[in-house]
Order: C-alpha cells, then sequence, then structure tokens
C-alpha cells in the first residue's frame, strides 16, 4: 500500500448555533475544488451555486511578525506598496465571467493547485464561500498532516461531528435559524409553511449521519467534479442518490 499525505481538518459553519462541525480527513493528491466538493457533501450543499476559499495570508502572516517585531519595525521594513505586493491574500476559485479579485488577492484556480501544494503545516486556517447570495461560509483548521500508508479509496472519510447541515435557498444564517425555530415549536403557520416549502416534515436539524456522510462522499465526489468542471448534468442514478431515494427521501433529499 502506498504513502500519502492525509490531512486532518477540523470544519465548521461560521456563525450558527448549535454549532455545526466536521472533523474529516482527505489526501493531499486531492485539488482545493476536490476540496470544495467534500465540504459540500459533508454539509449539504448541492452543487447549485459558485463556491471558493479565501486564505488570509496577510493576517497570518502579521501574526508570526508581530511574535519577533514590533509594529514599528514592521512598519520600517516594509512599504505599503511593498507590504501588497508581498502579503497578497489567496482566492482558491473556479474562475467564472464576472470573477472579481480586489487589489489585496491574488487568485489562484482551484481544480489546478493540490492541497499539498500549498501546507502541511497544522494550523493552516482558510474559509470556504458558498452561494455568494446566501453568503454560506465554513470555517477550516488543519489539525494535522502525516505521510502514511492509506487506501485512497478510503479518503476523504469523515471522522465525527455534529448537525444536519445547511438548507439550500433558506437565506443563509439567519434563515437557517428561523427555520429551526419553527421545526423545533412544530406546529403554526409559520412552520406549515417551512414544511410545504421542503416538501418534508420530517427533516432534523440536528441530526447527524457519520456513515450516511461518508457513503455519499464515495458516490458523489465525482459527480459534484462533473458539475463544475465539465458543466455535466447527473445521470439519473446519481440524482437518485442526491436526492437520498435511498433511504426514501423527497425530491430535495431531505
Amino acid at each position: 500500500m502506498a504513502q500519502h499525505y492525509v490531512y486532518r481538518f477540523y470544519a465548521e459553519l461560521k456563525d450558527y448555533k448549535p454549532k455545526i462541525w466536521r472533523r474529516f480527513e482527505i489526501n493531499g493528491e486531492k485539488t482545493m475544488a476536490e476540496l470544495g466538493y467534500a465540504l459540500m457533501l459533508m454539509f449539504e450543499m448541492q452543487a447549485s451555486h459558485l463556491f471558493c476559499f479565501n486564505e488570509n495570508v496577510r493576517e497570518a502572516l502579521l501574526a508570526n511578525l508581530r511574535a519577533h517585531f514590533s509594529e514599528e519595525q514592521i512598519q520600517k521594513a516594509w512599504s505599503k506598496d511593498e507590504w501588497n505586493d508581498f502579503a497578497k491574500n489567496v482566492r482558491y476559485e473556479l474562475p467564472f465571467e464576472d470573477s472579481y479579485l480586489g487589489d489585496d488577492e491574488r487568485l489562484e484556480v482551484a481544480n489546478k493547485i493540490k492541497l499539498q501544494q500549498i501546507s502541511r503545516n497544522p494550523g493552516w486556517k482558510l474559509t470556504m464561500a458558498y452561494d455568494y447570495g446566501n453568503s454560506w461560509e465554513v470555517k477550516l483548521e488543519l489539525l494535522a498532516c502525516e505521510k502514511k500508508e492509506v487506501s485512497l479509496a478510503d479518503l476523504p472519510n469523515v471522522l465525527e461531528g455534529e448537525g444536519f447541515g445547511i438548507v439550500e435557498d433558506v437565506g443563509g444564517v439567519s434563515g437557517l435559524e428561523e427555520l429551526a425555530k419553527a421545526l423545533k415549536k412544530g406546529s403554526g403557520k409559520k412552520c406549515d409553511d417551512f414544511y410545504a416549502w421542503l416538501g418534508t416534515t420530517s427533516l432534523d436539524l440536528e441530526a447527524f449521519d457519520k456513515d450516511d456522510i461518508n457513503f455519499r462522499l464515495k458516490k458523489l465526489m465525482r459527480v459534484y467534479k462533473d458539475i463544475y468542471e465539465h458543466h455535466l448534468r447527473p445521470t439519473d442514478k446519481m440524482l437518485a442518490v442526491l436526492n437520498r431515494e435511498y433511504q426514501g427521501k423527497g425530491s430535495r433529499g431531505y
């Protein structure tokens, strides 16, 4: 069995309470785009919107410099223009026609760069943004990276977590919180309206099914890649898996 770099990440849906989080492993040969597809599947994102990763290089660099130098020394060492050129934040994204980069950013094409080309240092942090209208964000931190014998068929793999994930087009974190309150109440017009919109009365936002997530990671990573990188629609067979027909779920997989 060959050796591979295995990354162990902690990922958490930003700003939502109670926390929805995952601890998982993924191999270093995976691209940043493939890391995105894995996270989408872990957090119930249905490959319906644009996504990217943002790495705050400037913040990390400043934190490291401040551990050794004063603010005055840092400001004397680099002019503003030199700092802007040297410490650009990184966006990992699949380019699209209307994509925009700020002056303090540089672009890395997400399906052209592998995890192991970027960092193997525990503490590495980045954020995945999904659906720029609903503004979902998942915070990631690298917990460990080690080279070991492993079957790539077993990766990515979720180790533990809590919470269901997002609900597409619900209106971001505030909409998910409103939905959670209505479902917890279990009755009333708002709850009935949500049931009608969801097409189900059985959604449990506190549920976490590790086995089902890992099953979907094995079945659907390639489907997500085909959607984003090759603009291919899923086959009817794969749509059935996406919608959890194997569990008797509705048309939205809930």
